[in-house]
């Protein structure tokens, strides 16, 4: 039994090398063929592509242990925040729901007359 969680557990680490061999090669490869024609930039390494990856991991992406469902997720953060906003219009009345659509109807169409 011990035998077949080590070799489960060396093909996931030998997948997990391989995938982000291939994502950094990817980027690389992009990033050398577009980058330096279009914008004058130079060419960058294998590590320099695995950085961009984790930066760019962490700047768009957040670090990924906090539940969510990868590239803009949701996650249980998202579905806590929808279970509030329901519990709050059950206890609004008819023109109180009214106000608050017209209200973010001008928000979401940039007409910010009211400030």
């Amino acid at each position: 039994m011990k035998r077949f969680w080590i070799r489960r557990a060396a093909k996931f680490l030998g997948f997990a090398i391989l995938f982000v061999g291939l994502v950094g090669l990817a980027v690389m490869s992009l990033w050398n063929a577009l980058l330096p024609p279009i914008l004058g930039v130079t060419t960058i390494t294998f590590c320099q592509a695995l950085g961009l990856l984790v930066l760019s991991r962490l700047l768009f992406g957040g670090p990924g242990w906090r539940g969510g469902r990868g590239w803009g997720g949701g996650g249980p953060r998202n579905s806590i925040w929808k279970q509030k906003m329901a519990e709050r219009w059950k206890h609004l009345t008819p023109e109180q729901r009214e106000q608050m659509k017209a209200k973010w109807k001008d928000r979401c169409r940039g007409n910010n007359s009211g400030q």
